[in-house]
């Protein structure tokens, strides 16, 4: 296991992400993606492809550290809509595994007034921690 899942006794499991993350070793910061393409446009409005948008621009810098999704230890949300957000609750699960699988790291969402790039409707943080080679198994 690349970290442990902290759930302490007797809480109810957690839907989609994890209350807590124990992890060692690089630490990966990927600053908040927002729905833009490699040449920094945005191609949707609709919220569950910019969701998408986001998870592929978070697993593309990643990449940049030789790390992926499995090694994702926190995501922070930020939605303009928490309506918006809880009505695409089933199509963002599909979404999100599609992308990320099922590595489900300790997680925030955040309704936000407006984002700084005004056609954004969710901006994603990330923080991933890649195992030292002598701790991977």
């Amino acid at each position: 296991m690349i970290h442990d899942v902290l759930q302490p006794k007797g809480w109810a499991p957690p839907r989609g992400y994890a209350n807590g993350i124990a992890a060692r070793g690089r630490q990966v910061y990927v600053a908040g993606q927002v729905a833009w393409d490699a040449q920094g446009r945005f191609t949707s409005d609709s919220f569950i492809e910019q969701v998408r948008q986001c998870l592929l621009n978070i697993v593309a810098v990643l990449g940049q550290a030789g790390a992926g999704p499995e090694h994702l230890v926190r995501l922070t949300w930020y939605v303009t809509s928490r309506d918006e957000y809880l009505a695409a609750l089933p199509e963002l699960g599909r979404v999100y595994r599609d992308v990320l699988g099922r590595n489900y790291p300790a997680m925030a969402a955040v309704q936000v007034l407006a984002l700084m790039e005004a056609r954004a409707k969710v901006e994603i943080e990330a923080t991933a921690v890649i195992p030292d080679p002598s701790e991977q198994s």
